[in-house]
């Protein structure tokens, strides 16, 4: 993930491996270090998200105020399931185009999913970009 600088905010970048599990309304997600050090876990569920990390346990009412508190940026984990199944959620409209579809503010490209990757970027302040690289499990 990068997100660009805006306003006194610095841009930065965050990268680390992920196993994802679920939907966009039962879930678990596992974020590990390039070395594989579990870095934090969270599991939502409808009307709850939990965060564990070595900060110890957070609870948040839901999946979009533990993306915002914990990544400092509302990122559309309800989505992201199946964006990575390279189709628009269907909690939300979306609009079709050439290279993917864009819904909730966000552009997903989709030109190299029989590669492996996915895109996703939103240009409203500050611009982020999500680049994921997907492992099918043999």
């Amino acid at each position: 993930m990068r997100v660009d600088a805006h306003g006194d905010q610095a841009a930065r970048q965050v990268g680390a491996a992920f196993d994802l599990r679920g939907d966009g309304d039962t879930g678990e997600l596992r974020l590990s270090s390039p070395l594989g050090t579990l870095l934090a876990q969270a599991n939502w569920s409808p009307g709850a998200a939990v965060l564990r990390s070595a900060d110890g346990e957070t609870r948040y009412p839901d999946l979009d105020t533990l993306s915002r508190q914990a990544l400092g940026e509302a990122l559309p984990l309800r989505a992201l399931p199946d964006w990575l199944a390279g189709r628009p959620w269907p909690g939300a409209p979306s609009q079709s185009r050439a290279e993917g579809f864009d819904q909730l503010g966000w552009s997903v490209t989709l030109a190299r999913l029989n590669d492996g990757w996915i895109d996703a970027s939103r240009a409203a302040p500050p611009a982020v970009s999500l680049r994921v690289r997907l492992e099918r499990p043999q």
